[in-house]
């Protein structure tokens, strides 16, 4: 059964229910009013009768004059004595020797019954014991027929069983109509999802005209902020696809030309042994890195953290950048604080080697590289800042994508890079509760600039 028939069906269910508890509780509470009105016309009618009742000095029942009661056709009146005998009745119930209630005739305290006399005439019986002092001297039946209250009674449940019918059938008309307009967002839903399926097309998102906060305009809006996410993931994985066979492409290419040509030579050529070990380091690091920032997003890749001094740190990597630098670049540390921080070790230093290294690669020669560690309000602050030829502006958002590198970047130096460092340093930066952020303007050289909150 679809959802709409499922919603349909209870609706009427529920309405259905509805109309049947309301009519219900009607006819009980109507039929309980007319009861009681005519209880107290009857308890009224026997009260008058044992006013009027006389007893002589043997204990028999005298005659009742019934003025008052004769001026009324619906009410019924016996009196019986011990004996038992009739001593006086209503009109219209001369011929009748029996009581209207046989079984309340018997009963020693007042009750009210319903009697089918004559299993024709249906009448309300209240039968009332006369006692004086102390002894049963006879009994007082009223009645009163009720052909008006079933006729009022037939005439209500016709009309709530009418009601009923008549509600429920507009209940399921309205329920369709209503289940109709509530669901078509959700047909709409199916039919564009269908459609992004069968073109694979993550650029397309569900329309919807309705109010935004209600339940289904937060159900579109999260569908299409999860297409959007797939959008950017796949693009995002297409070109991490595309940069992974570029980048091994290269290595490769070089490694099998070695190789065909030592097959030809027959000899072994020491310089293409050394492409080779070459080559074969750098895909050595590129799976190295990818590895890394394949746990680091998977959170599989845990810090060891304990109380790093960044001035000690600074320091060691210092020395060894400028080993690195050599002759061709100059770097000058100009500031720097003992601070310290809760972090991973080789982590932090691996984020240092890396900004420095990348500062000393994209230098020209002659250039300069100048670091600073400073207290920044409640982060330590470290700045490394080259005078190559910079990055273009529209690279700069970019710059800590995977695989990404401007285009000056790629020939600001002999060697290239993969583009994953910047990636994982600012993974690394970012678990440290930190920030990294570059500014850098075209041939006045690049900012990096990594904030760590200190240790308090």
């Amino acid at each position: 059964m679809s959802l709409r028939n499922r919603l349909t069906l209870l609706n009427i269910v529920l309405l259905g229910g509805l109309f049947i508890f309301f009519g219900v509780v009607v006819y009980v509470v109507v039929t309980v009013l007319l009861y009681n009105q005519i209880d107290n016309s009857l308890q009224k009618s026997a009260e008058q009768l044992i006013r009027q009742a006389r007893v002589d000095t043997t204990g028999a029942m005298g005659e009742i004059i019934l003025p008052n009661l004769k001026l009324t056709s619906n009410i019924l009146v016996q009196v019986w004595d011990n004996e038992p005998k009739v001593v006086d009745f209503s009109a219209g119930l001369a011929d009748l020797k029996e009581p209207l209630d046989p079984i309340g005739f018997r009963s020693p305290r007042p009750s009210y019954r319903d009697v089918n006399f004559n299993n024709d005439v249906h009448l309300r019986v209240l039968s009332v014991p006369l006692v004086s002092e102390g002894r049963p001297v006879g009994v007082v039946q009223v009645a009163s027929n009720l052909i008006v209250l079933d006729s009022a009674r037939d005439s209500l449940l016709t009309v709530l069983a009418f009601s009923t019918v008549l509600g429920v059938a507009i209940a399921v008309f309205a329920s369709q109509a209503s289940v109709k307009q509530f669901l078509s967002p959700l047909e709409t839903i199916t039919s564009a999802a269908d459609q992004i399926n069968r073109a694979d097309d993550l650029s397309r998102r569900v329309p919807y005209d309705g109010p935004p906060e209600d339940e289904i305009g937060q159900l579109v809006g999260a569908i299409n902020q999860t297409l959007e996410r797939l959008e950017v993931l796949f693009t995002s994985q297409q070109r991490f696809i595309a940069d992974v066979s570029h980048e091994l492409r290269t290595p490769l290419t070089v490694i099998k030309g070695n190789v065909d040509l030592m097959r030809r030579t027959k000899s072994f050529d020491a310089e293409s042994l050394d492409s080779i070990d070459q080559e074969a380091g750098r895909l050595t690091r590129l799976v190295t890195d990818l590895l890394l920032l394949a746990k680091a997003e998977a959170g599989s890749l845990p810090l060891t953290k304990s109380t790093v001094e960044l001035d000690t740190l600074l320091m060691e990597v210092f020395s060894e950048m400028r080993v690195l630098a050599a002759n061709k670049v100059q770097v000058k540390l100009i500031e720097i604080d003992q601070l310290r921080v809760n972090g991973d070790r080789d982590r932090l230093k691996q984020v240092f080697l890396n900004l420095i290294a990348n500062a000393i690669q994209y230098t020209p020669f002659g250039g300069e590289v100048f670091l600073n560690l400073s207290r920044s309000a409640e982060y330590a602050k470290l700045i490394v800042r080259d005078t190559g030829p910079g990055i273009p502006a529209e690279d700069l958002p970019y710059i800590f994508e995977r695989f990404y590198r401007a285009e000056k970047s790629r020939t600001r130096s002999g060697v290239a890079g993969f583009g994953l460092g910047l990636s994982i340093a600012h993974w690394i930066v970012e678990q440290h509760g930190g920030k990294i952020e570059v500014s850098a303007r075209e041939g006045k050289g690049t900012t990096f600039a990594v904030w760590l909150p200190l240790m308090k």
